[in-house]
C-alpha cells in the first residue's frame, strides 16, 4: 500500500506535496479550496505548473482531492441540490486542471426524503457529472460513511446502487475509509474479519473499485455510527486491523491516506502514523 495523508494546502497547491514529502509520504490527499466556502478563486495556469513542479521534485505521483464539506448531492430541496452539483463539477474541474488521479467525496445525505430517493438523486447527478466531463481522467471516488444521521453510504449496498445507477464504468470507485465502516459495524480488527468485509465487499461492489482508503483508528465502538477519527493503534480498532491491511498484497499499489487528528503534545500527527504504519509492513 502508498502511504501517505492529507496535507495542507498553505500557499499554494503545490505545498501539499512538499509538506508531504517532509511528512513521509507517498501519496497525498488535499482541498483544491476551502472546503468550508462555496466559492473559491479559479485556479491559474501557474498552480498546475508549480504542482507537476513538485511533484517531479518530491516524487509523490499519486494525489487525491477530497470535496467540500458543503456539498450535498443526496439534498431533496432543489435549490441545494443543484447549487451542489454546480459545486461539484467545479471541485472536479478543478482537480483535473491539476492532474489528480482521484476525486473523494461522501455521498451525501437525504434529509428525511428516505434513502432510495436520496440514492437516486446522488446517481442521477453523478451520471450528469460524468456525461460533461467525457473525455476527463480523474476518478470519483464514494467515501464509506459512518452511518450518522441521514448520512448514505454506510452500507456497501448503497455503493452499488449509486454506482449502478449512475451509469458505472471506470471513472467511478470507492474511498473505504476504516474508521467510518467500523462505526457503521464492519468489523476488521482481525485478519479474519478483514476476509469477510473485503468478501463482502467484492460481492456487493466488485473489489475492482476498491481505489483508495482512508486510515483511521475509531474513537467510537463497532457500530455506535461514531465518526470520530483516533490515531493509529490507539482506538477501538487497534494495531493489527492495520497491520493486516498494509500487508494485503491486493493493494500494494492502492493509496491509503491518514486523517488522523492532531496530537495534544504538538507532536505531527501524520509523521508518528506514517511512521508506525511502515514498521508494520513485512519485509518480502
Amino acid at each position: 500500500m502508498l502511504l501517505g495523508a492529507h496535507e495542507s494546502i498553505s500557499g499554494g497547491l503545490h505545498n501539499a506535496l512538499r509538506s508531504g514529502k517532509g511528512d513521509g509520504c507517498e501519496c497525498v490527499q488535499l482541498f483544491t479550496k476551502n472546503a468550508s466556502q462555496w466559492k473559491a478563486r479559479p485556479l491559474a495556469k501557474e498552480d498546475a505548473v508549480l504542482f507537476a513542479e513538485a511533484r517531479g521534485e518530491t516524487g509523490i505521483d499519486v494525489a487525491a482531492a477530497h470535496d467540500s464539506y458543503l456539498i450535498n448531492l443526496g439534498a431533496p430541496d432543489e435549490a441545494s441540490w443543484n447549487k451542489s452539483k454546480e459545486a461539484f463539477l467545479e471541485e472536479m474541474r478543478r482537480a483535473e486542471f491539476v492532474g489528480l488521479q482521484f476525486l473523494i467525496f461522501h455521498p451525501g445525505a437525504h434529509k428525511g426524503s428516505g434513502e432510495r430517493e436520496g440514492i437516486e438523486r446522488i446517481a442521477s447527478a453523478i451520471a450528469g457529472f460524468l456525461g460533461e466531463t467525457k473525455g476527463d481522467r480523474l476518478v470519483l471516488l464514494l467515501e464509506t460513511t459512518a452511518g450518522q444521521g441521514s448520512y448514505l453510504g454506510y452500507r456497501f449496498e448503497h455503493l452499488a446502487d449509486v454506482i449502478g445507477q449512475a451509469g458505472g464504468g471506470g471513472r467511478l470507485g470507492v474511498c473505504y475509509d476504516t474508521c467510518h465502516t467500523f462505526a457503521a459495524g464492519y468489523d476488521i480488527r482481525t485478519s479474519e474479519g478483514w476476509d469477510d468485509v473485503l468478501e463482502d465487499f467484492d460481492s456487493i461492489v466488485g473489489l475492482e473499485r476498491l481505489r483508495a482508503f482512508h486510515l483511521n483508528d475509531s474513537k467510537g465502538a463497532l457500530g455506535s455510527k461514531l465518526d470520530r477519527h483516533e490515531q493509529i493503534g490507539k482506538g477501538a480498532i487497534g494495531l493489527e486491523a492495520f497491520r493486516c491491511l498494509v500487508n494485503n498484497p491486493a493493494f500494494k499499489e492502492t493509496p491509503g491516506f491518514l486523517e488522523t487528528p492532531p496530537l495534544p503534545n504538538g507532536e505531527d500527527s501524520f509523521k508518528k502514523n506514517l511512521k508506525l504504519l511502515k514498521s508494520l509492513r513485512e519485509k518480502r
